[in-house]
């Protein structure tokens, strides 16, 4: 019993009962005394108007003891009082007091040791009346007894009204929980009917949208590791090709060079993937540690196009800086932007054709430093803005198209950007093709 008290249904059944009962009781405590009132009024009324009845008919003798014993087989005790003395004992002074001296009766007083209602009326003649009594109607122990009868009534609708309404709102919550299961066993396509009330239709259109955004989420990282293991694949293949023409000793002494210089480079195109993965990972654990100090962001593109330089010459593109001789001092991690510049430059390097601009800037605007990288490659379309930074969407876009990178690297930027409390926007670049901002703020309000 104490488990069902804890579910949704026994605590929906119990506030149903309880609030049968309570309103029961809330209604006879309102009602009783109306009730006791009206019966009590209407018992005197009819009292008032049996002593008018009797007052004509006791003046016939013939008729007086008939009168009395109707009178008392209803109830109603009969007492004759002459000169001034009531003809039974057990009526109260002033009650015969007053009707000897020719006064009306209507009160409610002690006949006998029990309470009654009492109704006088004086008779024609001198110290003489009639007066009636009777005890009260019992209005309040019968209302009582029906208070009983309500509040077991208000139980057994409580219980039967709170099970269904119980099971009227855990419904939604009961198909919610097995559609959870089966979500978690592996079945993305279920879904909930969205159907009234309102907090149900709020439930099943939050699970619904979860659903859709795992399953799109999913079909993503699918992509992205089909496109990863092919970027893994490729440079493995070309090594072991080489490996194996070595060993064979198909490639002599004087090819020998070459294929360490391929091997060599396929390595490195191999070990950068493997650590954007890592970078990446730790990015998204929170745990990558960042080194924050004070950073020239004029400076620091002044040295990337030095690094740079000797990559687009002679037949790469054109490489220009664009950065202010006053310093643009930042709090950041010099290492984690110089990562994110190169990765950006890299990208260019692919698809920037021979003579195109390559331009690496640097400026300071209201409440930032911000550094820039454009080129005059093909650009994006907006479509292509709008998904630049998730993992292998362009890549799954544009393979086989044109050339592409594994879809890791404007991931890793856009995620290292938000670590150092930045922002990183995909644009238009004057120059024709793409353009990239990274906005960092200035130490009063850098993240530290």
């Amino acid at each position: 019993m104490r488990n069902f008290f804890r579910t949704l249904t026994g605590r929906v059944v119990l506030v149903t009962v309880a609030t049968a009962f309570v309103a029961v009781i809330v209604t006879s405590l309102v009602a009783l005394p109306v009730a006791v009132r009206r019966a009590n009024n209407q018992a005197r009324a009819d009292l008032q108007e049996k002593s008018a009845i009797a007052v004509e008919l006791l003046h016939t003798p013939a008729a007086r003891e008939k009168i009395v014993s109707q009178l008392r087989d209803d109830g109603v005790n009969v007492y004759l009082i002459r000169r001034g003395v009531a003809d039974s004992p057990g009526l109260p002074a002033r009650v015969v007091q007053q009707v000897a001296a020719g006064a009306q009766v209507d009160t409610r007083g002690m006949v006998g040791g029990k309470s009654m209602m009492i109704a006088g009326r004086p008779l024609k003649g001198n110290d003489a009346g009639v007066v009636l009594t009777r005890p009260p109607t019992g209005a309040a122990v019968q209302a009582l007894q029906g208070v009983w009868l309500g509040m077991l009534a208000g139980l057994v609708g409580g219980v039967l009204a709170g099970a269904l309404q119980a099971r009227f709102i855990a419904r939604p919550i009961r198909q919610a929980a097995q559609a959870a299961t089966r979500l978690a066993a592996g079945e993305r396509t279920v879904r909930l009917a969205v159907r009234p009330p309102v907090e149900a239709t709020e439930l099943a259109g939050a699970f619904n949208q979860l659903a859709a955004a795992l399953e799109t989420s999913e079909g993503r990282e699918r992509d992205f590791l089909l496109s990863v293991s092919h970027e893994l694949r490729t440079p493995l293949a070309t090594i072991r090709g080489y490996a194996e023409a070595l060993a064979d000793g198909v490639v002599g002494a004087d090819g020998a060079p070459k294929a360490g210089a391929t091997m060599l480079a396929e390595a490195e195109r191999l070990d950068r993937l493997i650590a954007d993965l890592l970078v990446l990972s730790r990015l998204e654990a929170a745990d990558l540690p960042i080194d924050v100090v004070e950073v020239d962001l004029a400076e620091l593109v002044r040295s990337a196009v030095e690094a740079w330089a000797p990559r687009c010459v002679p037949d790469g593109p054109l490489l220009l800086v664009e950065a202010p001789s006053a310093p643009i001092v930042v709090h950041t991690d010099p290492g984690r932007i110089r990562q994110v510049l190169d990765g950006l430059c890299e990208n260019a390097l692919r698809i920037v054709p021979p003579g195109a601009p390559l331009v690496l800037a640097a400026r300071a605007e209201a409440g930032a430093g911000v550094v820039e990288v454009r080129d005059g490659g093909p650009g994006f379309t907006d479509d292509d803005l709008a998904v630049a930074f998730q993992r292998g969407a362009l890549n799954q876009r544009y393979r086989g198209i044109r050339k592409v990178g594994s879809g890791l690297g404007l991931a890793l930027a856009a995620r290292l950007v938000d670590r150092l409390g930045g922002t990183i926007e995909a644009g238009h670049a004057a120059e024709g093709g793409a353009r990239f901002t990274v906005a960092l703020p200035y130490p009063a309000r850098t993240q530290r």
